[in-house]
Formats: structure tokens, C-alpha cells, sequence
């Protein structure tokens, strides 16, 4: 039995039914290290795409630059999905993160927008974080962090928030669950870019990228461009952090 009523457990074998007609094979772990582990294991084992493991609670997941994302149990919706696209881009998991701000505005009433290259705000506080690797040739395992019922004191940092303290309509996990992988297989049969460049947050606007090198590159955002890049000041990035600045 869990202890938190405001925190039920995922249903399953409704999830399963519910997704399975769609291509998706859900399984749940009560606890797991890593989601994207489990799958990029699986991947490696020739699994299939369509594999979708969630973690009822995530002891030592992993975000950009080898962050750590840790969960509470059932707090959030912390899950991996096992693609295996034609061709991977840069747009992969900028349209990931597209798919959970669809989500979250058709489901949860709330106005959810991007920010280059993996994460969904609420305003301008974190909601979602999205990590994609490739575990080998053709294959990609792309990771989804939510917080859904997070509690103030439950978060990692400031700037971080939960659909539960940003007032959602439903924090219903099962209901958001669906939602996202209905929107992930649209936006990835259709890669609307124009739609993510209107919900990106990021442009427009004065940033500082953090590039992986280190050194930090500050001007505006002008830009996404064809191969998923954030142009700032006309020099695309593939990759790097990035400072919204007031």
C-alpha cells in the first residue's frame, strides 16, 4: 500500500491498454536508478521501439551535463522512451519537448513554453526537463522528467516548479502519461518547427550559452534554425546551457 493519498501509484494495465493501440509498451518500476539506463540497456539488447519505462520513484537519473535528477516517489512522471527514427537530429528532442508543452496546455490549463534546448517552463521557472542519448546506431533513448506533485520544499532549485504550485487543472499522472506520448507521436511524424520557434521562450531575447568548452557566449537569441541550432547573434550552437538574462 502507498501512504500518500495525493500521490496514487501509475494504473498499469490501463496505461497498457490505453497506448498499447498506439505502438507504446508501457512498463512501471516501483524504483529504478535511471530510466534512461534501463532503456539504453534494452535498446542495446535489440528492443524494439515503442518501449516506455517509468519509474514510480528515480534514485540517480541524470540531466544535461550530468546533473542529477532525483525524484520523490510518485511525485512526478519520470520516464524513457525507445525510439528509432530514420535519422537522428538536432530537432529530436527539441520536438520532445514540444509534445509535453502540448500536454500540459491541452490537459493541465497551463502555459507551458520552451526553452532551448531541453526544458519546459512555466513562466520562467522549470517543469520538465527532457535528455536524449543515443546507446548505439540508430537507436535513441529519450528521457522525460516531470514534476507534478512536487512540493515547494521538494525541489531542487529556485528556479524549478511543479504543476501542482503552478496550478494545473489535473495533476492526474496516468492522464498526463497518455497525453504526452499521443503528442510525441504526432510531433515526431509531422516536426512542426514553426510551432516550437513560437512556444520557445528562449528567443528574442538576451541569453548566455554556456557551451561545453566552457566558455560562455552571451547576445540574442534570434533563432532556431534548420538543423535544430540556437542562432544567437548569427553563430549557431548545437549545444550548450543557456541563461535566459534579464
Amino acid at each position: 500500500m502507498y501512504e500518500d493519498l495525493d500521490r496514487p501509484p501509475l494504473r498499469t494495465a490501463a496505461l497498457t491498454r490505453a497506448l498499447a493501440p498506439e505502438g507504446w509498451r508501457v512498463e512501471v518500476l516501483t524504483e529504478t536508478a535511471s530510466t534512461n539506463a534501463v532503456v539504453a540497456e534494452r535498446a542495446r539488447a535489440g528492443e524494439p521501439e515503442g518501449l516506455v519505462v517509468v519509474a514510480e520513484q528515480q534514485t540517480a537519473g541524470r540531466g544535461r551535463l550530468d546533473r542529477t535528477w532525483v525524484s520523490p516517489p510518485r511525485a512526478g512522471l519520470t520516464f524513457s522512451v525507445l525510439l528509432r527514427p530514420r535519422a537522428v537530429t538536432g530537432w529530436l528532442p527539441l520536438m520532445t519537448g514540444l509534445a509535453v508543452a502540448r500536454a500540459l496546455r491541452a490537459r493541465a490549463g497551463v502555459e507551458a513554453a520552451l526553452k532551448w534546448p531541453n526544458d519546459v517552463l512555466i513562466g520562467a521557472q522549470k517543469v520538465c526537463g527532457v535528455l536524449a542519448e543515443v546507446p548505439e546506431p540508430g537507436a535513441v533513448v529519450v528521457g522525460i522528467g516531470l514534476n507534478v506533485t512536487t512540493r515547494q520544499d521538494e525541489l531542487p532549485v529556485e528556479t524549478a516548479t511543479s504543476l501542482t504550485l503552478a496550478g494545473a487543472s489535473t495533476t492526474d499522472r496516468d492522464t498526463l502519461l497518455r497525453a504526452v506520448l499521443r503528442e510525441l507521436r504526432g510531433v515526431l511524424a509531422d516536426e512542426p518547427h514553426e510551432e516550437y520557434r513560437e512556444l520557445c521562450a528562449t528567443l528574442g531575447r538576451q541569453v548566455r550559452v554556456e557551451l561545453p568548452s566552457g566558455e560562455p557566449v552571451e547576445g540574442l537569441a534570434q533563432t532556431v534554425d534548420g538543423a535544430g541550432r540556437l542562432v544567437v547573434d548569427g553563430a549557431a550552437f548545437g549545444a550548450g546551457d543557456v541563461v535566459h538574462l534579464r
